[in-house]
């Protein structure tokens, strides 16, 4: 299946300057204030139906294709800028293979949110806990609207701490380091992490701190992955 452009925009990239090097653009706009249109009927339908369709890897097009519906009116009921019929609905819903009533889910949902005051995460028995690595859970929010699971870490190395440069699991992982210094390995590659130091990877290919120069270490991991991996 091709990508819609919108899909892409996020990883396209332009030159920043004459040495031709580049940088990415995003297209989501972090200040964007939502005013009242999440309570929005519209929207709410337009959001489901965008998340149902990309979960799906169809195209605009090829939803377009299968419902009978024009792209322009799709391209609507995803912008949230017209009220589809329950025939639409109806169309959309078998086209997806979902339930008419999940378009309905995000109305009025309730947003999590997770407050951690200083030195209560919960210590967590994750992997790096075998090699003697103190892992404490930031915060967690289990199923949630945007599809994506992130699992927040404050990881402490100590001298009981093994090194371990074999952790190997899906999706993305950004360290930011606050105390002490390690090297830590990224498939075949290693770099020096100090304090202020942040090092964003894929979680996929191994990894981990090879060899600790400066202890007690710690740093914050943050981990993210899709929520049905």
């Amino acid at each position: 299946m091709k990508k819609d452009p919108d899909e892409m925009s996020e990883t396209l990239e332009k030159p920043t300057n004459g040495s031709g090097e580049a940088k990415p653009v995003f297209s989501q706009d972090p200040h964007k204030t939502s005013e009242s249109r999440e309570k929005v009927l519209e929207v709410a339908i337009g959001r489901e139906v965008r998340a149902f369709r990309r979960q799906h890897n169809i195209t605009v097009a090829d939803l377009a294709k299968t419902t009978g519906l024009s792209i322009g009116m799709l391209s609507k009921i995803e912008n949230g800028v017209t009220s589809p019929s329950l025939t639409t609905l109806q169309a959309l819903s078998n086209a997806l293979s979902i339930p008419l009533t999940s378009f309905f889910r995000g109305f009025e949902e309730q947003r999590e949110a997770v407050h951690v005051k200083a030195g209560t995460g919960d210590e967590a028995d994750r992997r790096g806990t075998r090699a003697g690595h103190q892992y404490n859970l930031l915060g967690h929010i289990g199923s949630n609207a945007s599809g994506v699971i992130v699992e927040p870490y404050l990881i402490t190395l100590t001298e009981e701490s093994d090194t371990f440069p074999d952790f190997q699991h899906d999706g993305m992982e950004f360290i930011y380091m606050l105390e002490g210094e390690v090297e830590y390995r990224h498939g075949d590659k290693t770099f020096i992490l100090q304090p202020g130091d942040s090092f964003f990877f894929d979680a996929d290919a191994p990894h981990g701190p090879q060899t600790h120069i400066k202890l007690p270490a710690r740093y914050l991991s943050i981990i993210s992955y899709p929520q049905n991996s």
